[in-house]
């Protein structure tokens, strides 16, 4: 008992330094050990539009309007679609859903399928994920007299768009509150939505002959949707995810439940799940497939129903890595040519516009710089591209600036990721125009970019009691960094290549254990190949962050390396 007392002891003394170093202050610790709703849950009415779209749904629900909700073909948009849709549901009330063709109809509302939806009887319309920056298409719906509430996070421009009511805490005029939670996913301000709705309907004495919605179910479609849209797990986003994992985790949506089976989870679902396994798989219909399938999966009630659309995404996700992979391969045989630019902007005809956010992921892990992957039609040369960035540098404000300036048909975004329409001819003037306006931030950025380390070890203190002290912390992403450990003095016993490039290390220390490291993505860098080619006989230092490797007969601790330095 002792001994466990101790290691409980210790787990709370390393809880408390890793929310220290994550900026908790220290008579907040309390509350952030155990992230909850009623701790973090702001009260709705802060924000700017919010009643007045309570108010309109409420009404719409009471009077049996015809509702339709429009969302981005994203997992974002997916699962704040789903949410809304399943508390309508619970409401009495069912709601049709609108997927725009990624292909066809490009990112957010347009006016021709707004005034479709209105000629088709639904006389109020919530778009969700979009809509922040469609002046034109809400223009054309509100002289059609059809009422539009906005649902958004992304970036807003001074004038806001004709519509009934814009819920989104990056408005410009929002009050201090309400804007602290900028980093919400859509589907975190769904949520709020969610609760002001029930709350105005309960003031209205609508559940006097029914039961109230059980809005904490809905919270498994907030966590997937805010890890997978890479929002910061902070504040209120950590309380989201930390109780929608636990949600999840009971498989009480049918279609999240197919989708964990799909994915071929052993255990619950955790943060990175999201992320790398239930994420990519919504994601795949919006972008080489059918995007009505993420939120038809996520509403479905029939499990048959969800069994085959869950295996649809899967196989549709297979589909899209073979077409990112030949996209890729193309986008980074430029990367040479741009090796001085703040910015790295690559583009190609023919490349799938549904891959290209991805391959800007991938291009700004192996860079370490904001960039942009735009896919050139054949025919007109006009360009559909996505952008992802790294901490310091807003590319969504920039983009939005870009388009302002002329030079982009459509763009915007928030700090870490922006998507964009461009004329061909466009294309080097803007490149030119981004890399001037971002190369100061991109500077101070890069000059700030250090590996900060929560701790380090010896071989043999890297064990399961520590990977279990360190998730007390979580959950953990984008904005709330796991913690990173670093592990030696060790000395390599084995280094080989495995699968595209992953480098597979067995280290030993000097108190005589060894454990396993892989560093994903990696084997052709310059760490990677001094593991393989340059570290027989001597010493060095490895960090990362730590995880189990369950596939042995017992469970153990094995490093995911992200830096190494020599010890000697």
């Amino acid at each position: 008992m002792e001994v466990d007392g101790d290691i409980h002891a210790l787990g709370r003394d390393i809880i408390t330094q890793l929310l220290l170093s994550r900026g908790v202050a220290q008579d907040d610790l309390d509350r952030n050990r155990q992230p909850s709703l009623r701790d973090f849950l702001p009260d709705p009415s802060e924000f700017r539009d919010m009643d007045r779209a309570a108010q309109r749904i409420a009404e719409a629900v009471i009077s049996q309007e015809n509702i339709a909700i429009y969302g981005d073909y994203d997992v974002d948009g997916a699962t704040s679609s789903a949410l809304l849709i399943r508390l309508l549901r619970m409401l009495d009330h069912d709601a049709r859903h609108y997927i725009p063709d990624r292909l066809l109809e490009g990112y957010g509302p347009s006016g021709a399928a707004l005034l479709k939806l209105g000629e088709e009887g639904s006389s109020l319309i919530v778009t969700v994920d979009c809509g922040a920056m469609a002046h034109e298409a809400l223009g054309m719906a509100n002289d059609a007299g059809i009422d539009v509430i906005v649902v958004d996070h992304h970036k807003c421009s001074p004038d806001l768009p004709r519509c009934y009511a814009l819920v989104n805490p990056n408005r410009l005029d929002e009050n201090d509150l309400a804007a602290s939670h900028g980093h919400l996913a859509a589907v975190g301000v769904a949520f709020l939505l969610a609760v002001a709705v029930v709350r105005t309907l309960r003031e209205r004495d609508y559940f006097a002959n029914r039961p109230e919605p059980n809005l904490m179910s809905l919270l498994d479609l907030v966590a997937l949707g805010t890890v997978a849209d890479v929002a910061a797990i902070r504040g209120l986003n950590r309380a989201f995810v930390a109780q929608g994992l636990k949600v999840m985790g009971k498989r009480e949506n049918i279609g999240m439940a197919a989708l964990i089976d799909a994915s071929r989870l052993k255990a619950a679902p955790k943060c990175s799940d999201c992320g790398f396994a239930l994420g990519p798989r919504i994601n795949a219909g919006g972008r080489v497939g059918e995007a009505t399938l993420g939120v038809r999966l996520l509403t479905t009630l029939d499990p048959d129903e969800a069994s085959d659309i869950a295996g649809q995404l899967s196989q549709l996700n297979e589909e899209r890595r073979a077409i990112e992979a030949a996209v890729q391969e193309e986008a980074e045989e430029q990367l040479a040519a741009q090796h001085n630019r703040s910015v790295i902007c690559v583009a190609g005809k023919g490349w799938h516009p549904g891959v290209i956010g991805i391959v800007a992921g991938r291009i700004k892990e192996k860079t370490g710089k904001p960039s942009l992957a735009i896919a050139l039609d054949p025919q007109d040369g006009t360009g559909k591209g996505s952008g992802r960035s790294i901490a310091g540098v807003d590319l969504g404000a920039a983009i939005i600036a870009a388009r302002e300036a002329g030079l982009l048909v459509a763009g915007g975004g928030h700090a870490m990721a922006a998507g964009l329409s461009i004329e061909g001819q466009q294309l080097d003037a803007f490149v030119d125009w981004l890399d001037e306006r971002l190369a100061g931030p991109v500077a101070r950025a890069s000059a700030e970019q250090t590996m900060l380390l929560d701790l380090s070890v010896a071989a043999g203190g890297l064990t399961p009691d520590l990977v279990e002290a360190l998730e007390g912390a979580g959950p953990y992403g984008v904005g709330w960094p796991g913690p990173r450990v670093a592990v030696g003095p060790v000395h390599v016993v084995k280094a080989d290549l495995v699968g595209t490039d992953h480098l597979r290390v067995i280290a030993a220390g000097q108190d005589g254990r060894s454990f396993k490291a892989i560093a994903f993505r990696a084997a052709s860098t310059e760490m990677g190949q001094s593991i393989l080619h340059g570290a027989r006989g001597r010493r060095l230092w490895l960090a990362g962050r730590v995880k189990i490797d369950d596939w042995g007969a017992r469970p153990a601790a094995e490093l995911h390396l992200e830096d190494a330095a020599w010890a000697d």
